[in-house]
């Protein structure tokens, strides 16, 4: 009968362990809710409009020392504004014009 006690005691430990790993899902799902809502409500929305002047924000240029730099170019001036971010900007100097994303863009 010591079989049975042991089988007993294992099925409790296991439906144990199911608990614990359901409620380590469940807060890792209300973590999740609480940071994406903090992050949402942080963003700020631009509401970029044609003829404004903007600079457009380089992540792959490395080349300024220092923290605090500034790692853009421009003025650049807004051409025309497409639904999901999409914006595109026109170089003053040379007159060009091309695409880029609008979260790269500062007013």
């Amino acid at each position: 009968m010591d079989w049975v006690a042991t089988g007993h005691k294992r099925l409790l430990e296991l439906s144990e362990m199911e608990e614990f790993r359901a409620q380590a899902y469940e807060n890792a799902k209300l973590y999740k809710e609480r940071t994406k809502s903090w992050h949402d409500k942080r963003i700020m929305l631009r509401q970029l409009e044609p003829r404004q002047q903007v600079l457009l924000f380089n992540s792959r240029l490395k080349l300024l020392p220092g923290k605090l730099k500034f790692r853009g170019s421009g003025p650049f001036e807004v051409a025309q504004v497409y639904p999901h971010g999409v914006v595109n900007i026109k170089d003053l100097k040379m007159g060009v014009t091309f695409k880029v994303n609008g979260q790269c863009l500062k007013h």
